[in-house]
């Protein structure tokens, strides 16, 4: 089969999620396109490394399942720094622990690359609700909250400022160009639900590359677990804060023009029509009609403050992050460290 090689990276964290780590594995195996590696990261969990080293000792199949521990500090960020060092493919490609890849998923990435501008390709990402169906009152507007693909992004294949982390794939070239992802942004196990951090390699690369071409396909679909606690209110709440958190401190690194870009267009179309949906289907007595849209209402306002906190401690100063240079790395190597190119300061502090 000609065409690109793809590794994919997925990184955990938590044995909590062992069989979504062996399904998530299991499905990259399953692949009409097969991936030339899958490098499994493991975040600082010397137990869980040991454990999974050993449950892919062996290959039956002949497919390479690498498991490596994250070479730099605990979080997200850190984690796909070290597998995108480590991998050998001319793509990388990034897959949550607790999702599963649809059997083209890799297919639909490989085809988009055919058009060597393209630099970045996303894909659509579909809850699977531990309580077996969406909560009446939960807007499809804002499924980011749980990790997947919300109401509003474009259809089938289009340019996009941004893909979304959990289902996407880079050109190995792209690092090269604009460094990996910036560490003391994203995600850290178990602590507030930060993020963003896709979105603000996106426009460095974007700015190191400007004919760069970023995309999505809906076609490249993944399945991604919500757990029960992500269904109630409380952390729809506490979500939508942390994401005002991580526009402020993008905002700060990028500029607003750029980093509030595709936000502008969400605040004022998109989510405005689902308030009316909502209330449409209150006055039709739908069930959850009000409830979607007081949520979008209510998260509006909760992202809204977590920006302006964001925004007042960036100025104030805290914790600064960094852009790590990312190269091939020698076994056990980690990617070096560089500093960012516009110094920022991060909100978020629990």
């Amino acid at each position: 089969m000609s065409g690109p090689g793809i590794s994919v990276v997925i990184c955990a964290y938590t044995e909590d999620r062992w069989e979504d780590i062996l399904a998530a594995v299991s499905s990259v195996r399953a692949q009409s396109w097969p991936a030339l590696e899958t490098l499994l990261v493991v975040d600082h969990n010397e137990t869980l490394r040991e454990r999974l080293a050993k449950e892919y000792k062996e290959s039956s199949d002949g497919a390479v399942v690498r498991v490596l521990a994250n070479a730099g500090p605990r979080g997200l960020s850190a984690g796909r720094n070290t597998g995108i060092a480590a991998a050998r493919g001319e793509i990388v490609a990034f897959l949550d622990d607790d999702a599963v890849a649809e059997r083209d998923w890799l297919r639909h990435f490989a085809e988009a690359y055919g058009d060597p501008r393209v630099m970045a390709v996303g894909g659509r990402t579909v809850p699977v609700w531990a309580s077996g169906r969406r909560p009446d009152w939960f807007p499809e507007e804002f499924d980011w909250v749980v990790g997947c693909t919300y109401r509003g992004l474009p259809r089938g294949r289009a340019r996009v400022r941004n893909v979304l982390g959990g289902n996407a794939s880079f050109r190995r070239s792209a690092f090269d160009a604009a460094g990996g992802f910036a560490t003391g942004i994203g995600r850290d196990g178990d602590k507030r639900p930060l993020g963003c951090e896709e979105t603000e390699l996106c426009i460095r690369l974007s700015r190191a590359r400007p004919d760069a071409v970023l995309l999505i396909d809906d076609r490249a679909v993944i399945h991604h677990r919500v757990p029960e606690v992500r269904e109630h209110f409380r952390y729809f709440r506490t979500r939508t804060y942390a994401e005002g958190l991580s526009k402020a401190l993008v905002a700060r690194s990028v500029g607003a023009e750029k980093g509030l870009e595709s936000e502008r267009r969400y605040a004022t179309r998109v989510l405005p029509a689902g308030v009316a949906r909502g209330l449409r289907d209150a006055l039709l007595a739908r069930p959850g009609g009000a409830g979607r849209a007081g949520a979008i209402v209510a998260g509006v306002l909760t992202a809204a403050g977590g920006y302006v906190v964001g925004s007042i401690r960036a100025r104030r100063g805290g914790t600064a992050f960094s852009v790590p240079e990312v190269k091939a790395a020698a076994p056990g190597a980690g990617p070096s460290r560089v500093p960012a190119e516009e110094a920022a300061r991060e909100g978020a502090s629990p």
